[in-house]
């Protein structure tokens, strides 16, 4: 006999609780049977909050007794919950693992073969202009977290916000191979005030701060990734001058 549970969840014309969702696909996938009970309006949802003390749905029963909301569901299961707060390396691996392919593809496509020089190239070239999207998509959120340990952001305040700009063309200049005499010189003096930057605040005034260089919104901690970003883009500079 199949277990069962039951499910309260908000399902409106203009709105479909996303968490209700996830826990009605948790629950049959730990072998449930569920009785999905939708909250079609304001005032029913309002009521069964009412009724049971609660401030958010879903709301999941099993056995009779209240489980509580997706989170609480996913602890009931003994599955991790995700702290929103913690820090995280996951976004910048994300991001080098996604541009190295994305070298590795190009690669191929022009020269036959996913292992080339050039690859490598792309590889810094990817990296520095997907970087810059991402402080792109918010300016002035990566402004004010860069404005917390860049040396340079600090004396001069325009400088955050030209920051994701600069990386952006040399990014999308080295990736063309065009106008070096443009890239190289910006790409060294940006990673180099970066490097010192990263040093200073980490390894000399061990201050403990969130890095902004995948965004003003990101958990990552100021630190080597950070370091290997400013250290990609002055190799790259020196490795374009001496090629």
């Amino acid at each position: 006999m199949p277990r069962k549970a039951i499910l309260y969840r908000m399902v409106m014309p203009t709105h479909t609780c996303p968490y209700g969702l996830k826990a009605r696909d948790l629950l049959r996938r730990q072998g449930y049977e569920v009785d999905d009970r939708w909250l079609r309006t304001r005032e029913e949802t309002d009521a069964l909050k009412a009724e049971h003390g609660v401030k958010t749905t879903p709301q999941i029963f099993i056995g009779g007794e209240r489980v509580g909301g997706y989170d609480d569901l996913r602890r009931f299961f003994g599955l991790r919950v995700a702290d929103p707060k913690a820090i995280s390396y996951r976004p910048v691996a994300a991001l080098f693992v996604m541009t190295a392919l994305m070298a590795l593809a190009a690669s191929q496509a022009v020269y036959a073969t996913p292992f080339t020089m050039r690859a490598a190239e792309w590889f810094v070239s990817f990296s520095m202009a997907v970087l810059a999207l991402l402080k792109l998509q918010n300016v002035e959120s990566f402004a004010t977290m860069f404005l917390s340990y860049d040396l340079l952001a600090k004396r001069w305040v325009p400088y955050s916000y030209v920051y994701p700009f600069a990386e952006a063309l040399a990014g999308v200049l080295m990736i063309a191979g065009v106008a070096k005499w443009l890239s190289v010189p910006l790409a060294l003096f940006i990673g180099g005030v970066g490097a010192v930057s990263v040093v200073k605040a980490v390894y000399i005034d061990r201050r403990e701060l969130k890095c902004a260089c995948v965004g003003g919104s990101s958990n990552v901690p100021l630190g080597a990734l950070s370091l290997t970003e400013n250290l990609m883009m002055i190799g790259m500079a020196v490795w374009m001058m001496v090629s």
